[in-house]
């Protein structure tokens, strides 16, 4: 229980040698930070600070899955903030897939928020990373202590700020606000235009406000990665695999509909279903089949 107060809470002045230099930047750079976990520089050498919906959605989900590989494998240090959504999958995922991640407290250290988040703080400090807070360690948070953290959160970013869904009145476009006026690079994913959890990063997208991500090698710099990873054109899979993912590329489908669309029988397209999902191609939730 709260196994994250076994590491001590241990101080950082901006005076030191060892404080970020993106943070000294600011020109409301805090006087001093809180932290646990074991401090090291070379986390902050190449960062990404990833943000979006506290509501997320699935496709929010699948986004951060596909893109949390290649960033790790690119050695860069994910921050966020914590919180429900978007930031905790980013957390989450970037420590399954063996990457560091900086998370940023909108409270003090010894107060957790969200309480669910108990055993993702302790994760996170015992694979190396830290837990950030400018805020005394009881420090409760409030209204204005979030949208006050998001300066950090943007602030320590190398490579930019991505945004993952994000709705028209949300803290997410609020960083995006931050991050602009701090010079960086402002990166955002276009959702469905369906979606109430895609309204802000499509209006960011339209207006300019942020440059459009479809594939995480825009992020690292190997944009061979985007044909890499386009499997409906590679040569190699078996027509009928190929012919299953385009229509679920498109949309995600029921089997019955996968079977009209494909002009197969159940029979036929249940085995190959069965096939595609062993082999990681595509996976099935809730009666509807998805690409991966």
């Amino acid at each position: 229980m709260n196994k994250w107060k076994n590491w001590k809470i241990q101080e950082i002045l901006r005076s030191d040698d060892k404080f970020p230099n993106e943070l000294k930047k600011l020109r409301d750079c805090p006087k001093k930070l809180y932290y646990r976990g074991a401090w090291n520089s070379k986390l902050f050498s190449k960062t990404l600070s990833i943000v979006g919906s506290r509501r997320m959605t699935r496709y929010g989900k699948e986004v951060v899955s596909k893109f949390m590989p290649e960033l790790v494998a690119g050695k860069i240090t994910i921050v966020s903030g914590f919180m429900y959504g978007v930031d905790s999958e980013a957390h989450r995922k970037c420590l399954e897939v063996g990457g560091k991640t900086i998370a940023i407290l909108g409270s003090g250290l010894d107060y957790l928020t969200p309480v669910e988040n108990g055993d993702l703080y302790t994760e996170i400090l015992k694979n190396d990373g830290l837990v950030i807070s400018e805020y005394e360690p009881d420090f409760q948070p409030t209204l204005w202590s979030f949208p006050q953290r998001n300066r950090i959160v943007s602030g320590l970013s190398t490579v930019g700020v991505l945004i993952i869904e994000a709705g028209i009145k949300s803290g997410s476009l609020i960083t995006a606000k931050i991050g602009r006026k701090q010079n960086k690079n402002i990166f955002a994913v276009p959702g469905p235009i369906t979606s109430s959890a895609s309204i802000g990063t499509n209006w960011l997208l339209e207006h300019n406000l942020a440059k459009i991500v479809t594939d995480p090698s825009v992020l690292t710099g190997e944009r061979k990665g985007v044909f890499e990873q386009m499997v409906i054109f590679d040569t190699s899979i078996d027509p009928q695999y190929r012919k299953i993912l385009e229509l679920l590329r498109q949309e995600s489908l029921t089997i019955d509909e996968l079977a009209r669309g494909t002009e197969m029988n159940i029979a036929e397209i249940s085995v190959l279903i069965s096939q595609m999902i062993m082999k990681g191609m595509i996976e099935e939730e809730g009666g509807k089949l998805f690409t991966l």
